[in-house]
This record gives structure tokens, C-alpha cells and sequence, in this order.
């Protein structure tokens, strides 16, 4: 396993079998969210995943209170950024290519949201 530091849109994703990004898509607006989701697949292998871990909002927009609220503070702090639901991250991760998807509930309001080419 090696650690890699960079810049994500001024260069390519490190190759890896694995690439998780960990509350960092919540962080931009749509058009560089597609960006660094098409990054992790062109850097991934065939049956690569990528792992994206943000408070995920529940697909019924009902129930993840903390990350509605992350949404609204991401949107106040930088404008055009928010936090998401597993059906955007799935939308957004088909038109890069990956095949199929699946959100994994982990400890307080995060998931892992993963995507696998």
C-alpha cells in the first residue's frame, strides 16, 4: 500500500486497484464532482472500486438530517458545493463507465458510497 499526495485536477489519479476518496466529492459542485469520479475510473484496473465516503443523504431526502445540514453548510461555505444521495453518486458514476454500485451504512451519518469498474 502507498500514500500518494498530488494535485486531483491537475493530474491523473495514481493507478490503484483501490481509490477512496473520503469526504472530499462533497467539497465541489457537479461538473468537478463528474471530473474526479471520471479520475478514479480511468485509474482504476478492470474490478477496481472506487469508495467515496461523505454523509451521504438517503435517497428519500427524509431521514440523514446531518447531511441535509452538511449540504446546506457546503453550499453556504463555497457557493456551489454539496452533499449528495447514493442514486446521485450512482448517476453520476454510469456515464463514467462503472458498472455497477452499492452504498455501505458506516458508524454516525457516513457511508460509503462504491462504485466498481
Amino acid at each position: 500500500m502507498q500514500a500518494v499526495s498530488g494535485n486531483f485536477f491537475e493530474q491523473p489519479l495514481p493507478q490503484a486497484d483501490v481509490i477512496t476518496m473520503g469526504l472530499i466529492l462533497h467539497d465541489w459542485n457537479l461538473e468537478k464532482k463528474r471530473h474526479l469520479i471520471r479520475l478514479a475510473y480511468e485509474a482504476l484496473p478492470p474490478d477496481g472500486a472506487f469508495i467515496a465516503i461523505e454523509n451521504l443523504i438517503d435517497d428519500a431526502r427524509r431521514e440523514n438530517a446531518f447531511g441535509l445540514m452538511m449540504s446546506l453548510n457546503m453550499l453556504i461555505e463555497f457557493g456551489d458545493a454539496f452533499d449528495f444521495t447514493g442514486a446521485d453518486f450512482w448517476s453520476w458514476c454510469q456515464p463514467a463507465g462503472f458498472r455497477r454500485y452499492e452504498v455501505l451504512p458506516l458508524a454516525g451519518a457516513c457511508s460509503a458510497a462504491i462504485a466498481y469498474k
